[in-house]
């Protein structure tokens, strides 16, 4: 119910269409035209649109996930929804849910790329899946952040902000710091760094300790938006 009631509002509000429209004309032109595309590196690959998939997520999800809490505290609309027979948790997954799968169907109708790169050339098919893996992985852990911020302020603003905050350490700021750093802090900040964990997936291998990593970063800022929900509801 609330994940079909979500990805109505998106619709009903004409969010999913401009996502959906910016998406795929800068995926489209960093792809074909512009930077390293596929004419420019000369080979038939993906990596180009993944490499700017990998950024244009990064700051369109903060902006779809900001209103998913703050808005329905600030109308008031929260109370009546837990007041049906329907927790916080399920709350948070059903909001979860539906950007996710906003993001898939953005993700799919950039599938003419793939078969157009495909009719160029040999292509790698393992890199090409497992690269749409680890975006819906990524774009994951952060929906699960923006919900966290999503529920600690009643101002949309100030959540888009906050979990662009919070995701610029996972996106770039432990990757510096990795980089500039041995021995186990580098390697904790290795570890922490989204980007290690996107290429590597991307590059066609799945790792356990990837997989453990995107999960525990869903896990955890699922489980503490609800405990920041549960908090404010009671108060």
């Amino acid at each position: 119910m609330i994940t079909r009631r979500e990805l109505q509002s998106f619709f009903d509000s004409l969010i999913a269409y401009i996502m959906i429209v910016v998406f795929l004309a800068l995926s489209g032109l960093f792809t074909w035209l512009y930077g390293s595309d596929i004419f420019y590196v000369n080979q038939a690959s993906l990596q180009s649109f993944f490499g700017i998939a990998f950024w244009t997520l990064f700051f369109f999800i903060p902006a779809l996930t900001m209103k998913q809490i703050a808005e329905e505290r600030k109308t008031g609309t929260i109370e009546m929804l837990l007041t049906k027979p329907i927790s916080e948790w399920q709350l948070l997954w059903g909001k979860f849910l539906a950007t996710l799968i906003l993001i898939g169907i953005a993700l799919v109708l950039t599938l003419p790329y793939y078969i157009t790169v495909w009719k160029l050339g040999p292509i790698d098919h393992g890199a090409v899946w497992t690269g749409y893996f680890g975006l819906l992985l990524m774009s994951s852990a952060y929906i699960s952040i923006g919900l966290f911020a999503s529920t600690i302020t009643n101002n949309q603003i100030v959540a888009f902000l906050l979990a662009l905050f919070i995701g610029i350490f996972f996106h770039i700021i432990f990757e510096f710091l990795a980089s500039n750093m041995s021995g186990i802090l580098g390697s904790v900040f290795n570890y922490l760094s989204i980007s290690n964990h996107y290429q590597s997936v991307s590059r066609g291998v799945i790792d356990s300790k990837d997989l453990i990593y995107f999960l525990s970063i869903i896990f955890m800022g699922i489980v503490s938006a609800e405990a920041v929900l549960v908090k404010r509801t009671v108060n």
